[in-house]
C-alpha cells in the first residue's frame, strides 16, 4: 500500500523560507511524477508545482521564481523549497503521487499524503 508522508511545514515570517519533504513508501520502487498542492481555509485545493520522471518541472504562476521542486530518487523523496514566503502562501500543503500523464494533465491521482501546515505571518 502506497504511503506518502509530508514534513517540513511550520510557522515562518514573511520573506522566510521552508523546505517541504514528501517521502513515498510501500510497494513502489521509485517515484514517477509528484505534484505539490495546497489548500487554504475556505478554499479549494490548488496545484502548486510538479516534477516528472525526467526531472522536468512546472509551477503555478504564484510559485514561479520563489518555489523549487526537486527529487532525490535514492530516498524516494520529493522536496518543495519555498523562498520569499508571503502570508498568502499560508495553507496545508499536500503531495500527490502520479505519473507522466498526471504531470501533463494536472489532474491528481488518489494518492495523497496527510498534509503539512505552512503558516506565514506578516
Amino acid at each position: 500500500q502506497v504511503r506518502l508522508v509530508e514534513s517540513g511545514g511550520g510557522l515562518v515570517q514573511a520573506g522566510g523560507s521552508l523546505r517541504l519533504s514528501c517521502t513515498a513508501s510501500g510497494g513502489i520502487a521509485s517515484i514517477n511524477a509528484m505534484g505539490w498542492y495546497r489548500q487554504a481555509p475556505g478554499n479549494q485545493r490548488e496545484w502548486v508545482a510538479a516534477i516528472n520522471s525526467s526531472g522536468r518541472t512546472k509551477y503555478t504562476d504564484s510559485a514561479k521564481g520563489r518555489f523549487t521542486i526537486s527529487r532525490d530518487d535514492a530516498k524516494n523523496t520529493v522536496y518543495l523549497h519555498m523562498n520569499g514566503l508571503k502570508p498568502g502562501d499560508t495553507a496545508v500543503y499536500y503531495c500527490n503521487l502520479g505519473d507522466d500523464r498526471t504531470f501533463y494533465s494536472g489532474i491528481p491521482t488518489d494518492y495523497w499524503g496527510q498534509g503539512t501546515q505552512v503558516t506565514v505571518s506578516s
